[in-house]
């Protein structure tokens, strides 16, 4: 649920909603969202001085019912 909730948030941001994907991970110290986008549209999700970026965190962090969640943004290039 909170990856769809992510990835609605983030396309709604970029120019380039289709190369948007949100991969979820159960990790030790809780679960991780990896947000990839293109590389154009990184800028834009991390936003002037990080806003953005601890927006989303703050969003998905309050749907959050199971605990922290780390969110990374990477953009498509990188694997």
């Amino acid at each position: 649920m909170l990856d769809d909730a992510l990835e609605h948030l983030v396309r709604g941001i970029v120019d380039h909603p289709d190369d948007v994907q949100v991969a979820a991970k159960t990790l030790r110290r809780g679960d991780l969202l990896e947000v990839r986008v293109h590389p154009e549209d990184l800028g834009r999700v991390i936003g002037r001085g990080g806003r953005t970026a601890r927006a989303l965190r703050t969003v998905v962090g309050a749907l959050s019912t199971e605990g922290p969640v780390r969110i990374d943004v990477v953009d498509v290039d990188r694997r």
